[in-house]
């Protein structure tokens, strides 16, 4: 079995990536965090902490989540400054000044519980229309330990209420609460749930869609890509219903997790360069990512947490038969990396070589997959197009 070697951050895990390794703050937003926010310096002892750090820009981002240009639910440092100038904004007119999203229309339904926890909610917005509606289901990314049902777009909102489909958003549990693949099963649940409610809400059964970016496109792409789940059996009338999915469309996903596949698909990109290997670092203080990732998926050993991660991805799941799937990427094939440290990281790992090593395995498996990227010549123009013709058609 390979081992993760914790000092060669070049290549660790995608879940690791994503959901472990964040960059810190500059000393200027550090200073500006204290001044605006003097509670957030938890211990008193006048240094803002990383985790101090991140508690006050995910608690911002609830208020502004298009502050997240990229949808990944990592803030770069360009977009912290410009939370923490909205937010210092807000401080001298009051609270007229900004909104999170204040031309939203109201949810049909909103914080609907679908479990016991905080968290294992959604908002379900539900098209004007006699006959039964197709549903799209938004999945938030944030590497499974950030993000909101809340960072769905409202023009992506608009567009699909007015093309006749019905829209929900959901919250999960992050992996710190319910260590994974307990954000999937949410997921799943979620669905499941929704499907139940068909009569009551004018919804179409046969036709559902999820999407999301980042981590959400990971949980996309596995309810996608997975068997049905249903229970015919079950006592449970929510788990007799299916799991299957019309199509599904993804912004920036990880379509693999395991080393091999990292190296593989991104390795190629980090080269030589001594500012890529130096990106990842470790965050809260943790030095060992084996025993980060064993955490995160709730194991005992690495090698147990490798076969179940193995499990929820994409590359391993998909077969043929699944459902069609439209794939967007913010970088191309020929994109050079950013100069901006910064920027680096989410480049790395939301980059379109993820995309094409699904395609390549949908194309083999004759699963209809399409793959937008800057440059790329494509059938559909966007995941709402996309949508528009697999599930109003």
């Amino acid at each position: 079995m390979m081992k993760t070697n914790v000092c060669n951050f070049a290549f660790f895990p995608a879940l690791f990536l994503m959901g472990a390794l964040m960059l810190n703050a500059d000393d200027t937003n550090k200073e500006q965090i204290l001044k605006l926010f003097p509670q957030a310096d938890t211990n008193g002892d006048g240094v803002l902490s990383y985790s101090e750090e991140e508690a006050v820009f995910q608690k911002a981002l609830k208020r502004f989540p298009n502050a997240d240009k990229n949808q990944d639910g990592v803030l770069s440092e360009a977009e912290k400054r410009i939370i923490l100038r909205q937010i210092a904004k807000r401080a001298k007119t009051g609270p007229s000044a900004t909104g999170a999203n204040p031309t939203r229309k109201v949810p049909s339904f909103a914080n609907v519980k679908y479990g016991e926890h905080e968290r294992q909610v959604f908002d379900i917005w539900l098209a004007d229309s006699s006959k039964p509606t197709p549903l799209a289901i938004y999945i938030h990314g944030g590497g499974f330990k950030y993000g909101s049902k809340d960072k769905l777009k409202t023009d992506q909102l608009s567009q699909l209420l007015d093309s006749g489909i019905s829209v929900a958003a959901i919250n999960y549990r992050y992996w710190q609460i319910a260590p994974l693949p307990a954000a999937y099963h949410d997921a799943q649940r979620a669905l499941q749930f929704m499907r139940s409610k068909a009569v009551d809400w004018n919804i179409d059964k046969s036709k559902v869609a999820t999407f999301g970016g980042s981590a959400g496109a990971q949980i996309c792409m596995w309810l996608a890509f997975t068997d049905d789940m249903a229970r015919p059996d079950s006592s449970d009338p929510i788990e007799r219903e299916s799991t299957r999915l019309t199509c599904v469309a993804t912004v920036g996903g990880q379509t693999g997790n395991s080393l091999d596949f990292w190296k593989k698909t991104i390795g190629p990109l980090m080269g030589e360069s001594k500012a890529g290997k130096s990106i990842l670092v470790p965050a809260n203080g943790e030095q060992d990512g084996e025993k980060l990732h064993i955490e995160m998926w709730g194991a005992k050993t690495l090698e147990e947490a490798n076969e179940t991660a193995a499990r929820y991805e994409a590359i391993n799941t998909v077969s043929a038969g699944d459902p069609p799937i439209f794939m967007s990427y913010g970088s191309s094939p020929t994109s050079k990396p950013p100069s901006d440290r910064t920027k680096l990281r989410g480049w790395l790992i939301h980059h379109v070589n993820l995309g094409f090593a699904l395609k390549e395995k949908t194309d083999a498996l004759k699963v209809e997959a399409h793959l937008k990227y800057p440059g790329a010549k494509t059938k559909y123009s966007s995941q709402i197009d996309f949508f528009v013709d697999k599930l109003t058609k």
